[in-house]
């Protein structure tokens, strides 16, 4: 009888060990989800700007080699696309736009790799957009963070390269996820997805397409999600919608709320208020060279 029960507890882990044993390091890779989310936490809450610049480089080339370990992780590739995107945004596109934008490349592959992983939206993402729009339909909540990144990095590449015929291409099907992730969930990453919408509509003049109310009206909604508390969405709101309306005394007003605003208004958000104040001071500085 003993042998007997050995014999089936043996049988039971022999699922397990198969599993494993195809690829151990992958195994182990998979398992640390809950622990890159504490990581990704405690980056967020940090406001110490430098420190995490210093620290960052290293992280994105620890997430690269987690990638090629498990390459079909969606969590891990969704984390890599958000932290390439945040050191080009935070770091990169004020010093040197063509890095930025390989930069922001580099997250939209990222993201669309996760996002592909739908069969949907795999087959039809370089198809048709009436094939794209089918795909966006059968997607779910589930999906909004593949969906939203992949969207805001290819929207900040485009930022980089303004004269890339390809943009008029890309531009439609970007408004598209971005309005489905609205749709899905307006409260991922406190109405982020609303600000991606006011950037878009805001980035040209009515003349060349685009729509300053409409514009206005996606970052109010972002500014009540979240509560006025993310110093960046009221930033985007300076550098696109009143620039675009040229309202000066809007813009400056707007960056000088940012930054008599405590960056620990939302600790949760520390990192991100404290490099939107950093920007606004530069934006402030440069006003008249704006307007």
């Amino acid at each position: 009888m003993k042998a007997r029960l050995l014999k089936c507890s043996w049988l039971l882990f022999v699922p397990v060990l198969l599993v494993a044993g195809c690829s151990p390091t992958r195994f182990m890779v998979n398992q640390m989800d809950p622990l890159m989310e504490k990581m990704n936490t405690a980056v967020y809450k940090n406001s110490d700007v430098k420190m995490v610049r210093d620290a960052m480089p290293a992280m994105l080339i620890q997430l690269d080699g987690l990638i090629e370990v498990s390459p079909d992780n969606p969590d891990l590739l969704i984390r890599a696309a958000e932290a390439y995107y945040g050191y080009s945004f935070v770091f990169v596109e004020n010093k040197d736009r063509a890095r930025a934008g390989r930069l922001y490349n580099k997250s939209f592959q990222y993201a669309l790799r996760a996002l592909k992983q739908d069969k949907g939206m795999k087959a039809a993402f370089d198809g048709s957009m009436e094939a794209f729009n089918a795909a966006l339909n059968d997607l779910d909540a589930s999906d909004v963070p593949a969906l939203f990144w992949t969207a805001n990095s290819r929207l900040s590449w485009a930022g980089m390269n303004i004269d890339d015929p390809e943009i008029f291409l890309v531009l439609p099907k970007i408004r598209a996820m971005l309005e489905r992730c609205v749709e899905l969930d307006e409260t991922y990453q406190y109405g982020a997805a609303h600000t991606g919408l006011g950037v878009l509509y805001a980035s040209r003049s009515p003349a060349q397409g685009g729509k300053p109310q409409k514009a206005r009206q996606a970052f109010e909604r972002a500014f009540e999600l979240s509560e006025g508390r993310v110093l960046l969405f009221h930033l985007m709101y300076a550098k696109y919608y009143a620039y675009q309306v040229q309202d000066r005394k809007l813009y400056v007003e707007t960056l000088n709320k940012i930054l008599s605003t405590p960056a620990d208004v939302f600790p949760e958000m520390a990192f991100i208020n404290s490099a939107a104040k950093k920007k606004a001071r530069r934006m402030l500085n440069e006003v008249n060279q704006v307007f």
